[in-house]
């Protein structure tokens, strides 16, 4: 793995942090199904080749570096926020939340948490926010692999019980199969009714939509 995925990480030692969390989330574009954050504190000792942002990784890859990041990893959170929250608070708030709930699973707590992006999650730990960290941080990286496996798996599990959509494929991602699935059937439970490409095909527009606006998939 390329040495300066540790930079952050490093620096950070270096001003007295020890215990170092990083934090992604995977989901925020589907029209269905949760969003789903990763939390995990690596080892300084960590050396798994191969740890990459996970969507620059093919399926087989991110499913054997899942294990081996769990085998190794000194703690992994995971927090997940479905579509009804999603559509209650709105996507970017539900990130959020998702994020803060995979850092209080961990344990131990951290004393640093490196997020991807630009805004901080809520949380009282100290934090650093980066802009594309799941490319530029080891444990960013670590984080996103976690949270993209886990939601994938439960978008499989969601197959099942609605196997008209192809959850399995495409995840709920806004594919042609799938938005043509939606205009056949209409949504199901787990479809975010405030997405376009979702709310076009409701019976009505409540107070739901009126509310919260309507958000981009």
């Amino acid at each position: 793995m390329a040495a300066d995925l540790w930079a952050f990480e490093q620096a950070h030692r270096n001003k007295g942090y020890n215990r170092i969390a990083g934090v992604d989330e995977a989901g925020r574009g589907p029209l269905a199904g949760p969003v789903v954050a990763g939390a995990v504190i690596l080892p300084p000792a960590f050396d798994v080749p191969g740890v990459n942002d996970s969507k620059q990784l093919t399926h087989r890859q991110r499913e054997r570096l899942f294990d081996r990041i769990q085998a190794e990893a000194e703690a992994v959170g995971i927090g997940i926020v479905d579509a009804a929250e999603i559509d209650r608070i709105n996507i970017l708030q539900a990130s959020r939340r998702a994020m803060a709930l995979a850092v209080a699973q961990l344990d131990p707590q951290p004393d640093l948490l490196l997020i991807d992006g630009r805004q901080g999650i809520p949380s009282e730990l100290p934090q650093d926010t980066i802009i594309k960290g799941d490319a530029r941080s080891i444990s960013i990286a670590a984080a996103s692999i976690i949270a993209k496996v886990s939601r994938d798996r439960i978008m499989k599990d969601y197959h099942v019980q609605y196997p008209l959509f192809g959850f399995d494929r495409h995840k709920g991602y806004p594919t042609q199969a799938h938005k043509a699935a939606i205009a056949a059937h209409g949504p199901c439970t787990i479809h975010r009714r405030t997405f376009r490409g979702v709310c076009e095909h409701l019976p009505w527009r409540g107070p739901l939509d009126s509310a919260n606006g309507l958000r981009d998939g």
